[in-house]
């Protein structure tokens, strides 16, 4: 696991550390192998690494999988399958949950249990892309989409 510094010094290590503690304090201890839950968490080192930047924002990402490269798949993996053998994070893929636009939208706005909200760090078209694509990818097949108009009513 990387000892590299992220934003204001705090070790990577640290931070995923941390991240998987208070998870597992929600949702059970953090199990399996450790090549799996170091593997997890070098998955989550390169998510947090790619979303700190000096701007609050991830600045100009306006397209649904580059975000959701950027801040969900270190949780919920490349391919949305989740990691539930290693703590509680569920499997985008084929999520009935899905269905309902509104549910991902909150979702990413306001968290939900140890996973945090994004309202501060997306803008309403980011949170509409980034839900469009997790909705139709990873066997997903919603077809409604989601508009920044959408979004900004949950921002009220």
């Amino acid at each position: 696991m990387s000892t590299k510094k992220l934003h204001r010094g705090l070790s990577v290590a640290v931070v995923v550390l941390a991240s998987m503690a208070s998870l597992s304090a929600f949702a059970g201890p953090v199990t399996g192998t450790a090549a799996e839950v170091l593997a997890i968490a070098d998955t989550q080192v390169e998510a947090l690494k790619a979303g700190f930047s000096s701007d609050r924002r991830l600045n100009t990402q306006r397209d649904g999988e580059k975000i959701y490269q950027a801040i969900c798949q270190g949780c919920h993996m490349p391919q949305g399958q989740g990691a539930a053998e290693v703590g509680f994070y569920p499997a985008l893929a084929g999520n009935e949950k899905l269905a309902a636009a509104a549910y991902p939208v909150g979702v990413v706005m306001n968290g939900l249990h140890g996973m945090p909200g994004f309202a501060h760090r997306l803008d309403d078209a980011q949170v509409a892309e980034v839900v469009n694509y997790v909705r139709s990818n990873f066997g997903n097949q919603f077809t409604d989409t989601v508009t920044a108009e959408d979004v900004k009513l949950f921002r009220k």
